[in-house]
Parts: structure tokens; C-alpha cells; sequence
């Protein structure tokens, strides 16, 4: 026992009972937890989405903190040696990485918390589009700001780093501007990034025209946009081309549009039966949807007459399908009931005997 009570009279021994001490009970503390937490929360309550995110980091920070307490407690009783300072200094570290993993995945968790609460995959998924434009959007600003913030607080660990820092908030103007130029490009994206959070004008899965491609948008991160074109490519955007450059959003408020089928026809054409077969077949088709059917005659040349066909669905896809339909279905009833009055180009083939004729005296 006296060789024992030796042993713990060490510092380093002491320091090494006691780091395994606050490792272990840290560890039990975990699991505890962990355990509360799956028997009181079910998998599908909110909070348990976003605990799951955050169980791996805080894994990690629960040890890494009592490890540090047990070096700062270590520290009022041994030695201020060169061993000592450093173990402190990468404990310090670890943990101040362990913080930032463990608020990044809380955010991410926030995040995917709020997507559950307004599921996108329903009719009418406006205000759930708006709002999880404006989570991941916020959430990803947050994230970034956040690893910022850790980078910083593990760098001004370093006496050297802290001198530099002091120097550069001596000559605040000059440093201010040359960080300012060097960061212009992160800077703008991120006021673009909060920018469309806050105004929206795009929101995830809007039907959106940009150069001139027509495509949803699929995904939205801190510094672009994802398209998805309708032939599956992909067209990435900056955040910034959104506020500087004008683009078409076809599902800004509603999702319901107007779609237009146009048809040149002979001028004999009959109207009346063209618009009862445009309505039996708009009225047959399922992406209709009850708003507006209307044939018109918005163009006429020397040749033939332009027919104009306007159609509403619920959305652009059912829209182009609609149009598609109703273009067949009117070439279909032409060829089938009146080919003849088809467009036609008309050759006078007689002779214009006008000027032959003899008038009378």
C-alpha cells in the first residue's frame, strides 16, 4: 500500500488516474443520455432528428471536456512544463474542433427537422417549397459562419496568430479594404445566399427559365444554384446571377398555368366544329384542370389562318403534356374529318385574259 500511495503521489500518475476517471464517467454520461433519449423521443419527433445529427460530435465533446478539466485541475498542482502547455494546447484544439462539428450538425439537424415538419411531396407545396428554400438557405449561411468562427477561435490559440491580429486591428483601414477585395467574391454570395432566403424570389422545385433552359431547381447552397434541365442535364448557377440578371419563374405564386397550341388552317375551315372536338378533348384529359379552353383566330396571312388554343393546367409539366395532347388530337380531327382544309399553297394555273378582252366601241 505504501508503494502504491508512492505511485499516486506522482503528478503524471495522479494526471493519468485522473484523465481516465473523467474518460469513463464521460462515457457513462453519454450513454446515459443517449439511452433517455431513444426511450423518451420517437424516431420521428423532431427533436430526436435533430439529437441524431449531433450524436456523433457530442460523442467526442463529452470526453475531450472532462479531459480538459482534469488538465486544468492537474495544472494547479504540477509543474508548468513544455509537456504539459502542449497536451493543454491540443486538447484545447480538439475540442474547440469538437464544439464547431457538434454546432454544424445541430444546424443540419435543425434543418432537416424543418423539412420533415413541411414535406414537399403534396399538391399544393407552395409554402412548404418557400419555407425549406429559407432552412437550407439560413442553414447553410449559419454553417459557414460557424466553421468560420471555429477556424478563428483555433487559430487565436496561437501566440503568434493573436500578435498578428493585433497588428492588423492597428491598421484596421488598410487591412479592412485588402480583406474586403480578397473576400468580395464570398462576401457577395453570402448577401445573395440571405437575399433570396428573405425575398425569395426562387424556392426549391420552381419552374424556372434561365438562359434560355428550361428546368426546376434541385438544389440551393451557400454560393450557387443547381437547375435540373427538363433532359436531365444539370445548369449551375452563382447566388449572385439571381440578384444581377432578369429570369423567368413560372411557379413565383401558383403553380397553375396557361399553355398555347397554335394551328394554320384554310381559310374555309369550319370554327364550330374545331372548338367542340378542342372541348371534348380538353374535357376527356386529366391534366386539365377546369380553368380555361378557349380556340381563336389571332393571325391571318394570304395563305391560311393561325387558330390559337389556350389551355390551363395545375402545372408546367401537365401543361406540356396537355398541349402535346391537344395538338394531336386537333391534327388527328383535321386529317380524319376535313383534310381538305388543310393548309394549302393555291397556284392560279389560268391564264389572266383581262387584257385580251375587246371592248366594245
Amino acid at each position: 500500500m505504501h508503494t502504491l500511495a508512492q505511485v499516486f503521489s506522482q503528478p503524471w500518475t495522479r494526471l493519468a488516474v485522473i484523465a481516465v476517471i473523467a474518460l469513463v464517467a464521460a462515457v457513462a454520461v453519454f450513454r446515459a443520455l443517449r439511452f433517455a433519449a431513444r426511450r423518451l423521443l420517437s424516431k420521428d419527433d423532431l427533436l430526436a432528428v435533430v439529437l441524431l445529427r449531433c450524436e456523433r460530435p457530442f460523442e467526442l465533446v463529452l470526453p475531450l471536456l472532462a479531459l480538459q478539466f482534469a488538465l486544468l485541475d492537474a495544472a494547479s498542482s504540477m509543474p508548468q512544463g513544455a509537456w504539459l502547455h502542449a497536451l493543454r494546447h491540443a486538447v484545447a484544439i480538439a475540442l474547440i474542433v469538437a464544439l464547431t462539428w457538434l454546432g454544424v450538425r445541430a444546424i443540419s439537424g435543425i434543418e432537416r427537422a424543418v423539412a420533415l415538419r413541411h414535406p414537399s411531396d403534396i399538391e399544393d407545396n407552395l409554402r412548404a417549397r418557400s419555407v425549406q428554400t429559407q432552412a437550407r438557405v439560413l442553414s447553410r449561411t449559419a454553417m459557414f459562419l460557424f466553421g468560420l468562427l471555429g477556424i478563428a477561435t483555433v487559430l487565436m490559440t496561437f501566440p503568434s496568430v493573436r500578435e498578428l491580429g493585433a497588428s492588423l486591428l492597428a491598421s484596421a483601414g488598410v487591412a479592412g479594404i485588402v480583406i474586403g477585395l480578397a473576400a468580395r467574391p464570398v462576401l457577395s454570395n453570402l448577401l445573395a445566399g440571405l437575399q433570396l432566403a428573405l425575398a425569395q424570389p426562387i424556392r426549391l422545385d420552381d419552374v424556372v427559365i434561365v438562359e434560355n433552359e428550361w428546368g426546376r431547381v434541385e438544389e440551393i447552397t451557400g454560393t450557387y444554384v443547381v437547375v435540373r434541365i427538363w433532359d436531365e442535364r444539370r445548369l449551375v448557377v452563382p447566388l449572385q446571377w439571381f440578384i444581377e440578371n432578369p429570369f423567368q419563374n413560372w411557379t413565383r405564386r401558383s403553380s397553375q398555368l396557361i399553355g398555347t397550341v397554335f394551328l394554320w388552317v384554310d381559310y374555309a375551315l369550319p370554327l364550330v366544329p374545331l372548338r367542340e372536338e378542342l372541348e371534348r378533348i380538353t374535357h376527356a384529359a386529366p391534366e386539365w384542370d377546369g380553368r380555361t379552353c378557349l380556340l381563336q383566330v389571332t393571325d391571318a396571312d394570304s395563305h391560311a389562318m393561325q387558330v390559337r388554343v389556350l389551355v390551363s393546367s395545375r402545372d408546367s409539366g401537365r401543361s406540356w403534356d396537355l398541349r402535346c395532347k391537344i395538338r394531336e388530337g386537333l391534327i388527328d380531327f383535321l386529317q380524319r374529318d376535313y383534310p381538305q382544309f388543310l393548309p394549302k399553297l393555291r397556284v392560279d394555273d389560268k391564264p389572266d385574259t383581262a387584257h385580251d378582252r375587246v371592248v366594245p366601241p
